[in-house]
């Protein structure tokens, strides 16, 4: 292996890391969201309500610079041998459906689980890819 191939490498892991910050963050938030979504279903009030909505701005902010870290590796990765975009599309669409119009707290939480899947397995197989390519240095 080439040093060039290294430096692909290395910016492909870097690429994964950070977007492995953002998903990992995300899922916190959504996590958080999720425990004060509880209470405030069982009448928790304005604060945890407050509290609950906070949190998921904050994932939905940590989910758009995931996107955006995901496209980055994504594009790394495209210059590694054996890799594609193949290996990442499906991850760019990542938590469309989040925060489009809620219409009940019931509603809500059941939206938040579904994030919280969606980031556990992006981050299983950025986590996978990102072995694979540590494996290769």
């Amino acid at each position: 292996m080439n040093d060039v191939e290294r430096r692909e490498i290395r910016e492909a892991i870097d690429a994964a890391d950070d977007a492995l910050f953002h998903l990992r963050s995300a899922r916190r938030y959504l996590s958080s969201a999720g425990n004060w979504g509880l209470i405030d279903l069982f009448g928790g009030g304005l604060i945890s309500g407050l509290v609950k909505h906070g949190k998921m701005g904050s994932a939905e902010r940590e989910i758009d610079e995931a996107r955006f870290a995901l496209q980055r590796f994504s594009k790394e990765l495209r210059d590694v041998s054996g890799y594609s975009s193949i290996h990442i599309n499906d991850f760019l669409t990542f938590a469309d459906f989040f925060f489009d119009g809620f219409l009940a707290d019931v509603l809500v939480q059941s939206r938040i689980g579904e994030a919280k899947r969606q980031c556990d397995d992006a981050i299983r197989r950025v986590e996978t890819i990102r072995m694979e390519l540590a494996g290769k240095l």
